[in-house]
């Protein structure tokens, strides 16, 4: 017993057992009740080693692996998977441990190359390498060929682009039943292969590889295939009708690619597919009425395509139907009660963004309780579908864009009690929600919803109900009675006409990580209490009247991101702590009073994307460490880094928005908002020159063209305009008019690019593309006062009579000053 349990000791020396996984391995006790280990029951060898780790990343086993297992002659299974062995390579004494029938390593943290070795274990029928964040590659695949026993073959983001004959070392393979290869940085699929043997192929999964060429034809010749997973490639061409070829077929996953043409009416004769996932391509064409002989399909997936027609009212006919999606697609005409017809077990529906129009009869009751259904941009209206109190199961509904033009009917409130999210934007529903309690997740921006704000429960996570009627006191929202701790997350109540100050009540709302009580008509200080919603991302508080200073307490918002309190009263300083914010990426404090100098604190702000400032009375000279922002030209993406612009959910998806003024035009930035760079100082008092060092502020990103401004116009700055500024020549923006700038404008073709309007009011300014020329006693960055600056005026409001958008933007940005 003692000889047997040395060489599993010293395999446990070489191991780091942080949780003790292995503390029953002991030279007292049998090796054959260890944790993990098996033995045969005649012989009393040692034949099994279960060390997978049941709960990665938690109780993993690392360190080194010992050589001591070869004296494990007659192990046949080495299960190490989900372990961390932190990059180490695979052991090559592997390949020497010929019983070896199944080896799992993985999700194990390997490294570097595989091992050639391996090749020599001609019993194996179980390999499973790579998973997790995998740093393993293989030069030369060859040795893959001698595994002749080989069953299963799993090699998950394992590097296989260095060896271009990949294919042809497997098709060896006449034993192999499951190749799975997703994630291998595989880029080529030959045409043709001169000799194919792994015939008894039964499930091929390549998705997530870099293939870009047509699916070559022998594909489809695997009559034993049952699962066929090519998603998320770069797959062109047609599908072949020819894929009637897999007989057996029960899942097909074709989606992710780049595939053109009809669906073959051939997919019809498929009839074990259960699964059949073909979204996001640029399939075209009607779907064929041929798909509704599929009896035992399960999930359909046509979202995010090309097709068009009407759906066909066979499909109604897929008793087994779980899951059907033709989302964003060109589908068009009536859906009625018999496309639905023997629907029983359907649970999840999408058909949004297509343009079918749904006419079934008032007092329809559905064959099927639905748990998701999303039919936004489908027409659905005018009447609110009454079909819909019969879900008793929903968990999500969007009816977005639906076309209802009604009343919320009165038994929306309590069927929506034991739903997550129920989303109703941009219809013209009304009603007063004053008497209403909501259990759910709840969108209704942008509809005709008046009087007091709808109580909460606690459960509900998302509230968002911009663009409405809502009126009364803030107060009484946020003061509500609650039974619990709420888990609200998201608040957005903007652009409605809510009254009053920022209560207490604020405390009750810690779980908040975007509060939005923008274009409103709050007043007086912003809270102390503000200061206790530690979780806060992203503030909005724009558009107000809101008075006094920057409340001390926001401080203790350490995961602040956004902070806009635009367009209000507010006066003093700009804080210095915002400075100790590292993780603002936005500070919008334009229209205000603030006064004094532009902290230089706010150049620790190094994710800063955002700096706008305008239409205040600061004064002073502009910081010149505002080079050290760096996110204004990093070479990666710092909202995707440090700051999640985007908060996703389940069942929904709430991105962070913004409302900036870019050339003298407000407008709202949602999607895009991570690709804008913008500083804007205008309209204050700022003095002195601009600073040599802003010259590096703004850069390229990649391929990325980012929207960048630099805006700093209708203050006192003076001097020459620096040299370094024509480095800024990815500056979709740059504004420096009104200022008292002297000198020739610095030569560059970005420079020259700009509108004259963007340096007019500069008397002593010259050179293109303004259209006063310099003398020739001014050197390239020389000053010489003119006697033409009437003649400069003149020009400048020609100009400006030419383009009545400037006039509009400089009164919107600057009327205070004029």
């Amino acid at each position: 017993m003692i000889r047997r349990n040395r060489p599993l000791l010293r395999f446990k020396q070489g191991l780091t057992d942080p949780a003790k996984r292995l503390s029953s391995w002991s030279l007292t006790e049998d090796c054959c009740g260890w944790a993990g280990v098996r033995c045969d029951n005649v012989s009393g060898r040692v034949v099994e080693l279960k060390l997978g780790n049941p709960y990665p990343h938690l109780y993993a086993l690392g360190g080194e692996i010992s050589p001591a297992l070869l004296e494990l002659e007659h192990l046949n299974f080495l299960n190490l998977s989900f372990n961390d062995f932190g990059g180490a390579p695979i052991p090559n004494f592997l390949g020497s441990m010929r019983s070896l029938t199944y080896v799992n390593l993985w999700g194990a943290s390997f490294g570097g190359l595989i091992p050639h070795q391996l090749g020599n274990l001609s019993s194996l029928r179980h390999l499973d390498l790579g998973g997790g964040n995998s740093g393993l590659y293989v030069d030369n695949f060859s040795w893959i060929s001698y595994l002749s026993s080989l069953h299963y073959l799993c090699m998950s983001r394992v590097d296989l682009q260095r060896d271009a004959h990949w294919l042809d070392s497997l098709s060896l393979l006449s034993s192999l039943s499951e190749l799975r290869l997703p994630n291998c940085q595989l880029n080529n699929m030959i045409s043709s292969l001169g000799y194919v043997n792994f015939t008894s192929l039964t499930v091929l999964h390549l998705p997530s590889n870099n293939f870009s060429h047509n699916m070559p034809n022998w594909l489809f010749n695997f009559s034993s295939l049952w699962s066929l997973d090519l998603s998320d490639n770069s797959f062109k061409g047609h599908i072949p009708s020819t894929i009637s070829n897999l007989q057996n077929l029960y899942h097909l996953n074709l989606s992710v690619n780049m595939l053109t043409g009809r669906l073959p009416e051939s997919l019809g004769q498929l009839k074990h597919l259960e699964i059949v996932l073909l979204f996001s391509n640029s399939l075209c064409g009607p779907i064929p009425s041929q798909m509704g002989n599929l009896s035992s399909l399960s999930s359909l997936y046509l979202g995010t395509n090309k097709l068009n027609g009407t759906l066909p009212r066979n499909l109604g006919l897929l008793s087994n139907l779980v899951e059907l999606s033709t989302k964003n697609n060109f589908i068009e005409g009536m859906i009625t009660e018999v496309n639905f017809a023997k629907l029983s077990t359907l649970k999840y529906l999408n058909m949004s963004s297509t343009s079918v129009v749904f006419n079934v009869s008032h007092n329809w009751i559905p064959p099927f309780q639905l748990e998701y259904i999303n039919l936004a941009y489908c027409k659905v209206g005018p009447k609110f579908p009454a079909c819909l109190q019969t879900q008793r199961s929903l968990q999500a509904l969007y009816l977005s864009y639906g076309g209802i033009v009604d009343t919320a009917p009165n038994w929306l409130w309590k069927w929506a009690s034991h739903i997550d999210f129920l989303v109703l934007s941009y219809n013209q529903i009304y009603g007063d929600l004053s008497q209403v309690m909501l259990n759910a997740s709840f969108n209704a921006n942008s509809n005709r919803f008046v009087g007091q704000l709808p109580h909460l429960s606690p459960n509900v996570v998302v509230f968002t109900i911009t663009n409405n009627s809502l009126s009364r006191e803030i107060s009484s929202f946020l003061c509500q009675n609650m039974n619990g701790r709420s888990k609200l997350e998201i608040l957005d109540l903007s652009n409605n006409a809510l009254s009053g100050e920022l209560p207490h009540c604020l405390t009750r709302w810690q779980s908040l990580i975007h509060l939005d009580l923008g274009s409103n008509y709050l007043f007086g200080k912003i809270s102390e209490f503000i200061g206790s919603l530690f979780s806060l991302k992203a503030l909005h508080l724009h558009n107000n009247s809101f008075s006094g200073g920057i409340p001390l307490s926001l401080k203790n918002c350490t995961s602040l991101g956004l902070i806009d309190l635009a367009k209000n009263k507010l006066i003093g300083n700009i804080p210095s702590w915002i400075g100790e914010r590292t993780h603002l990426m936005v500070l919008q404090l334009r229209s205000n009073e603030f006064f004094g100098d532009i902290p230089q604190q706010i150049c620790r702000l190094s994710y800063l994307i955002v700096l706008d400032l305008a239409n205040n009375r600061l004064s002073g000279s502009i910081p010149r460490c505002l080079n050290s922002i760096t996110a204004m030209a990093a070479t990666h993406n710092p909202i995707k880094d440090k700051f999640n612009i985007v908060v996703d959910y389940s069942y929904y998806r709430y991105p962070e928005h913004l409302l900036l003024v870019i050339k003298g035009r407000e407008s709202k930035y949602s999607s895009i908002l991570p690709l804008v760079r913008i500083v804007d100082l205008s309209c204050n008092n700022l003095s002195g020159g601009i600073p040599t060092e802003i010259s590096s502020l703004f850069g390229k990103i990649g391929d990325i063209e980012y929207l960048e401004s630099l805006d700093l116009s209708n203050n006192h700055l003076s001097g020459e305009i620096p040299v370094s500024i024509t480095n800024l020549t990815f500056l979709s923006h740059l504004d420096l008019s009104y200022n008292n700038f002297s000198g020739r404008i610095p030569s560059s073709t970005q420079i020259q690019s700009f509108n004259a309007l963007d340096f007019v009011g500069n008397p002593e300014l010259c050179g293109a593309p303004l259209l006063k020329n310099c003398t020739e006693d001014e050197g390239p960055q020389g000053v010489n006062p003119s006697d033409g600056n009437g003649e400069i005026l003149e020009r400048s409001w020609f100009y400006i009579g030419m383009e009545t958008g400037f006039v509009v933007g400089f009164l919107g940005v600057c009327g205070s000053l004029l």
